[in-house]
């Protein structure tokens, strides 16, 4: 399974940001994707995460109400749509899945594949 994150950037505070991952893998596989960021210096972090079906949503209380996860199966793509961002929120972001359908845990253990990561910095 791969995986590849974008969308990173340079903005300022307050601005929005929408990231993208792309997953590949075997045919008919499904994926719960998750979120995660890591700044200097602290430890990977979650953010949020989607199961295969876009019912189940999860979010780090830091981002709840400002980001938005979702799907789209058939583009093998899950969005991170972050509004209102910070410059706490300043940090590589990666994706990651899990096999299965379900989100089975917000550590970073619980995802298999990880992705290479996008850089988002936020100015004050």
């Amino acid at each position: 399974v791969q995986l590849q994150a974008s969308g990173g950037g340079l903005v300022q505070a307050g601005a929005s940001l929408k990231l993208s991952c792309l997953y590949s893998g075997p045919t008919l596989s499904t994926y719960a994707i998750a979120w995660f960021r890591q700044s200097p210096g602290k430890e990977r972090e979650f953010v949020s995460a989607i199961s295969w079906t876009g019912s189940g949503t999860y979010y780090a209380d830091s981002v709840k109400g400002r980001f938005t996860i979702s799907r789209h199966n058939a583009k093998n793509t899950v969005y991170l749509q972050m509004n209102g961002l910070k410059p706490e929120d300043t940090a590589v972001y990666y994706c990651a899945a899990d096999p299965g359908t379900r989100v089975s845990g917000t550590a970073v253990g619980d995802y298999r594949y990880w992705g290479q990561g996008t850089l988002v910095t936020v100015s004050s």
